[in-house]
């Protein structure tokens, strides 16, 4: 099942993607739970709830996507997760534990929407990655259960702005509307294994970034043992597992993000995250 979050002319709402358009969920059952991330909450209910619902509310063409959780108490990524992409990072050694930082919300897009190259800096880098989405809470999460607290996958655009990025991650990672989270997620049933998926990066309709999401230094157990040991984690909380080889800066000449491009991760069984990017007014 996909799930996302979207926005009609009647407003905020979240539903189940298939075939033909769009079950609004948000108008069927928001008595019960009222956002994506409270359907989330109630586990198994929520999502037998969510299945049941039948027939199209919306075509594709009448909604505009909005992050998957908007409301993502939430969303952390880890940073060099992919043994190419440290290889390709000069002088760098495996880090001896997960690089866990934060992203703030608003600086998170849905599909389709602009990623804005911002005023302060024009190293504005992209990196596609895998991000999974928590069902059941947890902390202290055994590796041998991480699975069970995971709701479904989706695909995450981890802008960064390099320059910024040397101030501090949480400066270089937060620039207002500088990544992206959808379409959708995909339930975690209809992924029977996220390490045997491939990731694609295309900027402008060429491929800059290709792997198996298998390479992961830190396989998923041991990001959400990690990150449970640090903080309780909630339904609907977001982590992003890192970005493979093939980043903007790492190129001769560096690849920067401009006004006009168009970014997309495609993630084999989930779908493709695809957005503009704009120039930030002043």
């Amino acid at each position: 099942m996909r799930l996302l979050s979207f926005r009609t002319a009647a407003g905020a709402s979240y539903g189940a993607a298939v075939e033909d358009g769009v079950v609004d969920l948000g108008r069927r059952l928001g008595a019960r739970f009222p956002t994506l991330r409270a359907l989330l909450a109630a586990g198994p209910a929520g999502l037998d709830a969510a299945r049941a619902e039948k027939g199209v509310d919306h075509a594709p063409e009448a909604i505009s996507f909005l992050p998957v959780v908007p409301d993502a108490r939430k969303i952390i990524g880890i940073g060099l997760n992919y043994r190419s992409h440290v290889a390709e990072s000069a002088g760098r050694e495996p880090p001896p534990f997960p690089r866990v930082f934060s992203r703030w919300n608003d600086s998170v897009v849905g599909h389709g929407e602009a990623l804005l190259r911002p005023l302060a800096s024009e190293q504005f880098d992209y990196e596609g990655e895998l991000a999974l989405v928590i069902g059941s809470p947890g902390r202290h999460i055994a590796k041998e259960r991480a699975f069970d607290h995971i709701a479904g996958y989706t695909c995450f655009t981890d802008g960064s702005l390099r320059d910024w990025q040397q101030h501090t991650t949480t400066s270089g990672k937060n620039f207002f509307r500088s990544g992206a989270c959808g379409p959708w997620m995909v339930t975690a049933d209809d992924v029977p294994d996220p390490t045997a998926l491939t990731l694609t990066s295309r900027l402008n309709g060429k491929q800059v970034q290709h792997a198996s999401t298998g390479d992961l230094i830190y396989d998923i157990p041991t990001l959400l043992a990690y990150v449970s040991a640090i903080t309780p984690l909630e339904a609907g909380d977001i982590i992003a597992t890192g970005t493979p080889e093939g980043v903007g800066s790492r190129r001769t000449p560096p690849l920067w993000l401009k006004p006009g491009d168009v970014f997309e991760v495609e993630i084999t069984g989930i779908g493709t995250l695809r957005n503009p990017v704009l120039a930030e007014e002043g």
